[in-house]
């Protein structure tokens, strides 16, 4: 449970949290900002109840189709993973578009440009790359361009995209992705974004797990916001070194300074125990046992009716989240209930790992 800090509290960076889910996120985000949570927007209850029990002085503003901006409290930190159902290489793939859960996003874009926060921060799944984009076309405007037939959800000839998978769609005649609509509109909102894909194992999880993570930052900063958190220096405390001309790829990939410093040329070896107990999978067990900090839970429950089936407790521990932070029996959430919150949510390290990397090219 996040605690109340006096004095300083109310020197550290506000965060607004949407889509929150369990707070992944916003626990990766207060770290690397320093911050804290003041209000988030979750409609799913029992995954708002996990939010709210860990964050219990952070009201849940509901559902953000029906939020009215103008009476929220301004944040210097906004985050949130929109919907990926729509966008996900396992969905339908209906894209970024009107009407679809994925097409939420337009209203984080009405968020942002309402609250003016001096930092966006956005998470997704891999999806985001590839899907398309529909944008609906203005009233009288009949610029067929705009929304080629080849990116009509369904569609076969959405083969179409740009064949470059880094490619986001700078050709006007083919479909845009919808990761390159959401940099678009941030553009649009005078926000610089950069953004780098990073999957869970590289940073010693035992599973894949590829995110998308975005960051971007306001162009003209509010000079009564302009704060930095802890371990953040201030402008012009040191020379910085020269650069060159040329920019920098758009991808951002991830190098090394993405990694937790606990796999840097460090081989984590498993004991006869682990191997008895995991197996092929001992190594990669025991290495998340050492960055995690805690054993691993037994991974089935046993049910003589239904068989053996996940354990919400060893879900936990693979997202690297606190023992409990889920599963907690005050939270009161069924075994279900349990597993869906796990599923849709970030892990905290891979997050903090990944905005810690673009912050270093802000």
């Amino acid at each position: 449970m996040h605690e109340s800090n006096g004095e300083h509290d109310n020197r550290r960076l506000r965060v607004g949290s949407l889509f929150s889910g369990y707070g992944g996120l916003d626990l990766a985000v207060e770290q690397v900002f320093d911050a804290r949570t003041v209000w988030f927007s979750e409609i799913n209850d029992p995954v708002a109840r996990v939010f709210a029990h860990h964050w219990p002085d952070a009201p849940n503003l509901g559902d953000i189709t029906t939020i009215d901006w103008s009476t929220v409290e301004p944040v210097d930190v906004l985050c949130g993973g929109f919907p990926c159902q729509d966008v996900s290489t396992v969905g339908k793939r209906a894209g970024l578009a009107p009407g679809t859960r994925s097409g939420l996003w337009a209203h984080m874009a009405t968020a942002v440009e309402a609250l003016q926060p001096e930092w966006v921060v956005i998470e997704n799944v891999r999806g985001l790359l590839s899907a398309p984009a529909i944008r609906p076309s203005p009233i009288g405007d009949d610029d067929e361009r705009r929304n080629p037939d080849t990116a009509t959800p369904g569609s076969a000839t959405l083969r179409g995209v740009e064949p470059d998978p880094w490619g986001l769609g700078d050709e006007p005649a083919r479909p845009l992705r919808a990761l390159g609509a959401v940099l678009g509109d941030l553009a649009d909102l005078r926000y610089n974004a950069r953004w780098i894909g990073l999957p869970a194992s590289a940073i010693g999880a035992p599973h894949p797990r590829f995110r998308i993570f975005i960051l971007a930052h306001r162009t003209v900063p509010h000079s009564s916001r302009l704060r930095f958190g802890a371990g953040r220096r201030e402008p012009g405390s040191r020379e910085s070194q020269a650069r060159h001309d040329r920019a920098e790829p758009s991808s951002d990939r991830p190098r090394d300074e993405a990694r937790t410093p606990a796999l840097r040329g460090r081989d984590v070896r498993a004991d006869r125990g682990l191997l008895r107990r995991w197996g092929r999978y001992a190594p990669a067990i025991a290495r998340w046992e050492r960055i995690s900090g805690r054993p691993a839970p037994a991974p089935a429950v046993l049910n003589e009716a239904k068989g053996p089936r996940p354990a919400p407790v060893f879900v936990e521990w693979l997202m690297g989240l606190p023992k409990g932070w889920v599963t907690l029996p005050e939270i009161a959430l069924s075994h279900a209930q349990q597993l869906t919150a796990l599923g849709n949510g970030v892990l905290p390290l891979q997050a903090r790992s990944a905005l810690l990397a673009l912050l270093r090219y802000q």
